[in-house]
């Protein structure tokens, strides 16, 4: 196992090192959360999205089953009547496989990171089973060369993570247990101090589940717990010294709250205490969707889906841009309109929940 891991992050470095192309040409990558209750028949529509614009890779930002209830896409193909209901057995020990099958099968060749949320951690679920289900999207040879390269001994596949591309360190981030624990505190701290450093880096891309504390989006969020307030204010001041100190650019990505919404942390707190970062929530792959927040800006949109676009380009400052792409019902792929039927993808653009009916 520890050869062949080798070799992996061996064939990326040469791969990598001799790639002229990556430095010129603007590239894409896609990226979008909160996948549950109607994911099995919009997860393909963004999968296509992301091949339409010739994305380099799809990030998902966490929440990829219900599991306190019975998915409804899940029921629609199983067991209609248990659609919202507790959540059977059965339904337990096939949700993720579900996702797999379902949301994560359609982006084909594609490479796709994986980001926890709270769902990810309702019980009967675990950090530990989930880092075993999803071990192959964790431990891709982009992250394990990572890995080694910051650490030649560490082998420990983990719920956070980071890999570069470009001069743009993506970082992952886990805080589906409403915090950062300790030990994901120090590794993000020396991954900042290495960035800063290194003058080929020329900014992150942080992303999560949750939004770092007083977003717009305040209360739901990290700061719905102390533990939460406490490390993700952390985390924020971090990010904010690392732009100061290095001029780099960040950019912070969430989902949990499920709508789109850009400039969350322009708020009085954050004008206040340190400044603004540039942020974005997009909760819009299929979970039911939630009001907009007071004092939303007029960008933000709900009752839709959709994911971010997001183009890099060679420019040292401000290198990543975002665009919000919205889909329509006729964006599903036939096949899968043929197998959950007309109503129900319908339903689900209209009625989930109820209150979007259009």
């Amino acid at each position: 196992m520890r050869l062949r891991r080798l070799f992996s992050s061996l064939a990326w470095t040469l791969i990598l090192s001799n790639c002229a192309f990556c430095q010129q040409d603007p590239w894409r990558f896609v990226v979008s959360g909160d996948s549950r209750n109607c994911g099995d028949v919009v997860m393909p529509a963004i999968a296509r999205g992301a091949a339409a614009n010739n994305a380099s890779f799809y990030w998902h930002l966490g929440d990829f089953r219900a599991i306190y209830l019975t998915d409804q896409d899940y029921a629609q193909e199983h067991n209609p009547k248990q659609s919202m209901q507790q959540p059977s057995t059965e339904y337990l020990a096939s949700a993720w496989q579900d996702f797999i099958d379902n949301q994560l099968k359609p982006f084909g060749n594609l490479p796709v990171f994986l980001s926890f949320g709270n769902h990810e951690v309702i019980p009967p679920m675990t950090k530990p089973y989930a880092i075993a289900k999803f071990g192959y999207w964790l431990d891709r040879p982009e992250i394990s060369l990572q890995r080694l390269k910051d650490d030649h001994s560490d082998e420990t596949v983990k719920a956070y993570y980071h890999w570069q591309r470009d001069g743009i360190d993506f970082i992952s981030l886990d805080n589906s247990a409403d915090k950062f624990g300790e030990d994901q505190l120090e590794w993000l701290q020396a991954v900042l101090t290495l960035d800063r450093e290194n003058d080929k880096i020329r900014a992150v891309v942080v992303g999560m589940h949750e939004a770092l504390p007083e977003s717009i989006s305040v209360g739901h969020s990290m700061s719905q717990t102390l533990l939460g307030e406490e490390t993700g204010i952390q985390v924020y001041r971090w990010l904010l010294e690392f732009k100061r100190q290095s001029k780099k650019s960040v950019y912070v990505l969430a989902s949990h709250s499920h709508f789109y919404m850009p400039g969350i942390y322009d708020t009085e707190y954050w004008r206040k205490n340190g400044g603004v970062l540039p942020g974005w929530i997009v909760g819009t792959a299929g979970a039911e969707r939630y009001a907009l927040p007071d004092h939303s800006p007029r960008e933000a949109k709900t009752c839709v889906y959709g994911y971010m676009v997001a183009t890099v380009s060679a420019a040292e400052d401000d290198p990543v841009h975002f665009e919000f792409k919205e889909l329509n019902e006729s964006d599903v792929p036939t096949e899968v309109v043929n197998r959950f039927g007309k109503e129900f993808v319908h339903a689900c653009w209209v009625a989930n929940p109820n209150t979007c009916t259009k």
